[in-house]
């Protein structure tokens, strides 16, 4: 199994299918390799070798070299498509829409809505996402350096609303748990509070630029 690929970035293309395909040169070979469509704003701009962390699927017909920009995304590829009825396209379609954080905290907290943004997703095939994966994610979303949920925070089902809305928004999930947070811990709120009170609260510690 191949790990990773170190070298030179020789071309970037996308296939009729709108994949994004990255050409590396490694040792002086050339590979090819399907990459989520934000891989390339994740590099710095102004390396000359990229560090490539790759998963390799064997066909009939071929082999297929997926790349991540870090090895948490590529372990949460992979997490993925050891789930009934997700694969790698899929797999790379949820990466795409939501982004590494945001697609760990969906899943966690069993966000079937928010999963299913993702074209492709239906509500039965987020529903089993969140039932194979929750679990294991949540344990491993540490070594991920991942945010867990807020212990302050509202309960689980007031948290969904909420994180649906300030997502939408355009604030990323970590914001979002930081000001449920802290919210939880400066305000009189109750766990069951209305959940329109909890956004007006996570909005107005946000806007006050807290870090």
């Amino acid at each position: 199994m191949i790990g990773y690929l170190k070298g030179q970035v020789v071309a970037w293309h996308r296939h009729s299918s709108n994949r994004t395909m990255l050409t590396l040169e490694a040792n002086q070979i050339g590979y090819e390799l399907q990459v989520p469509s934000r891989f390339r704003q994740q590099l710095d701009p102004k390396a000359e070798v990229i560090q490539v962390f790759t998963h390799l699927q064997i066909r009939e017909d071929q082999y297929v070299f997926f790349g991540f920009a870090s090895i948490a995304e590529r372990d949460l590829f992979r997490q993925l498509i050891a789930v009934s009825g997700i694969g790698p396209q899929l797999a790379l379609a949820l990466i795409d829409t939501l982004g590494f954080q945001d697609l760990v905290q969906a899943i966690v907290s069993s966000n079937t809505r928010l999963l299913a943004k993702t074209p492709g997703v239906g509500a039965k095939t987020a529903e089993r996402i969140a039932l194979e994966l929750r679990t294991k994610l949540a344990e491993w979303r540490t070594q991920a350096g991942f945010t867990p949920l807020p212990s302050a925070g509202p309960i689980a089902s007031i948290q969904e609303d909420v994180e649906m809305t300030l997502l939408a928004l355009g604030y990323t999930s970590q914001e979002v748990m930081a000001a449920l947070q802290a919210v939880g811990e400066t305000s009189a709120l109750g766990k069951n509070a209305d959940t329109e009170a909890w956004i007006r609260g996570a909005i107005a510690w946000l806007s006050q630029g807290e870090p």
